[in-house]
């Protein structure tokens, strides 16, 4: 039986509405994009976004509610996702949105898999032990929305050396966002410094966030950023390779995001008193600025940073296949 057509436009509008109240930051980017390529992004966006507030419990990235229940709520999402992938009605204007994007744009169920890995991860109170476990997880987190948004930008799926800088967009934003956050997320009981890196700086498990480690947790925090800063030098390389809307629209979101975390290396022992922000002004400038480099080529400092990097998307890959987590 073939599904029942889906109304594109009041799903387009959906997913604006979403991407507007889930992240000011990556909606002002979207908007650079040309008018096909910003309304699939929004659609992508709005599934992302379903999946993490369902198996989270929360709403638009708040807090964290009830968390019993997590592995019920992972399967929902496992069965709207894999629905809307076979082209069926899901019942979610949010997974209707992903189908519809998929069927425009050929993104696989395989792909919609590995972002959900991430949110099993977080359904089964995982934490990682080492630098490798950390990215691994931002792989599947960030990562893999990468690869996808990559596609919908019209990234051919074989052109791995691109997909392979689109997923280092994904996990420079995440690596950002876990250092901005790492209070949030203390308070709700989840930890992502790897404990390997807590051990070194002799912070024992739990207590990341005392008063008394302050000043360890700043320099751990440094060297997330510093790990973001070379995949967002990589991710600028391949935002060269893009029409030059979508450059501009990557190139403005990678510079917002980088600011994240600049701000909590320069922050310091206060990065976690008040949430780092990037405020309205400096996203305007960021958004004239990647304009500007979006007519230039790329600058001989962002393959220098980009050597920094010590994992990619094929490395994280195969880490997974060899050695799964569990």
């Amino acid at each position: 039986m073939s599904a029942a057509p889906l109304d594109r436009p009041a799903l387009v509008a959906a997913a604006r509405a979403t991407i507007r109240k889930g992240s000011k930051s990556f909606a002002a980017a979207s908007a650079l994009f040309d008018r096909t390529t910003r309304e699939r992004v929004w659609l992508l966006y709005a599934w992302c976004r379903a999946c993490d507030d369902i198996v989270d419990a929360q709403d638009m990235g708040g807090a964290l509610g009830d968390q019993s229940g997590a592995a019920e709520r992972l399967a929902l999402v496992r069965q709207r996702t894999a629905q809307a992938m076979a082209g069926q009605p899901a019942g979610d204007p949010a997974f209707d949105a992903l189908g519809l994007v998929a069927r425009e744009t050929g993104l696989t169920m395989a792909m919609a898999e590995a972002v959900i890995g991430g949110f099993a991860l977080d359904a089964a109170d995982w934490q990682p032990r080492s630098e490798a476990d950390l990215m691994r997880y931002c792989w599947h987190v960030a990562g893999a929305v990468g690869v996808m948004m990559a596609v919908v930008m019209g990234v051919a799926p074989d052109d791995e050396d691109t997909l392979d800088r689109a997923a280092d967009l994904g996990l420079a934003f995440q690596l950002a966002n876990i250092a901005r956050d790492l209070s949030e997320d203390d308070a709700a009981g989840r930890c992502y410094i790897p404990a390997e890196w807590l051990a070194e700086v002799d912070i024992p498990p739990g207590e990341q966030m005392k008063p008394i480690h302050r000043a360890a947790m700043a320099k751990l925090a440094r060297r997330m950023c510093s790990l973001a800063q070379a995949h967002e030098c990589s991710a600028r390389i391949g935002a060269g390779r893009l029409s030059p809307r979508q450059r501009w629209a990557i190139l403005a979101a990678a510079g917002i995001y980088g600011d994240i975390a600049r701000k909590v290396a320069e922050r310091g022992e206060q990065a976690w008193h008040s949430r780092t922000v990037v405020s309205g002004k400096e996203k305007l400038a960021w958004i004239a600025r990647a304009g500007w480099r979006a007519m230039r080529p790329v600058p001989a400092s962002c393959h220098q940073g980009a050597a920094h990097r010590r994992h990619t998307r094929r490395d994280l890959i195969a880490l997974a296949e060899a050695r799964p987590f569990g």
